[in-house]
């Protein structure tokens, strides 16, 4: 089993920069993990990077693409299960911004506003020719989401208790156990049950100034 490696931040950003950037024509980023590590953050740090060197880039928050609240709380403000399976809406993800950028030249930055609990009204960007999206957010791999490059940044439990806001504490469990059926997956090769679950690059990130990483040969 490949080591983890320790990096610095700045490393890790210009090292996933790279894959993206060696890649042609319109190309998605997955940056999955816990809100507790913002992923939003990091991608936009790679996307920054990315446009330092020439490449049109930009990040969509997977928290702009959640299901609405009739949807989302049908079972209790606070189930796991849901916030696991009827929060966030990846098919909306795939439709909307992964196809629509590769079939269509455009893609759609806010789907949903979570604290109105109404439609964004965003209209559609047109995509460059070179365009690179980063989208982020939680339990992102899995769903058979066709992603370009893909980023785990994991936890550890006890991390997450320390940097989850106490009122999103519910939200651990799910996150944990998403990743304990990603892992099994992987071990298991059941490629097709959980399409695209081995990241490119696997991050443990309980202490985000000291990324340890490990990365899958292409």
């Amino acid at each position: 089993m490949p080591a983890f490696t320790p990096l610095t931040p700045e490393i890790l950003t210009a090292s996933v920069a790279d894959r993206a950037e060696a890649l042609t024509g319109s190309v998605c980023i997955a940056v999955s993990a816990p809100d507790a590590a913002d992923p939003v953050e990091f991608a936009q740090r790679v996307a920054t990077e990315l446009r330092t060197r020439g490449r049109a880039a930009d990040v969509v928050d997977l928290h702009d693409f959640v299901r609405p609240a009739s949807l989302r709380l049908e079972h209790g403000r606070t189930d796991p299960y849901s916030y696991r399976h009827d929060w966030f809406d990846y098919a909306a993800v795939d439709r909307e911004v992964l196809r629509a950028v590769h079939e269509h030249r455009r893609w759609l930055p806010r789907l949903w506003d979570e604290r109105t609990d109404r439609s964004a009204r965003e209209r559609p960007r047109r995509a460059a020719e070179d365009q690179i999206l980063v989208v982020a957010g939680p339990m992102l791999l899995g769903r058979g989401l066709d992603f370009d490059v893909t980023v785990v940044l994991t936890m550890s439990r006890g991390a997450l208790e320390r940097r989850t806001r106490p009122e999103d504490h519910w939200t651990i469990d799910a996150v944990l156990e998403h990743d304990a059926v990603l892992e099994h997956a992987v071990l298991e090769h059941a490629v097709l049950e959980h399409a695209g679950a081995d990241a490119d690059v696997l991050v443990r990130y309980d202490h985000p100034t000291r990324p340890a990483v490990r990365t899958r040969s292409d």
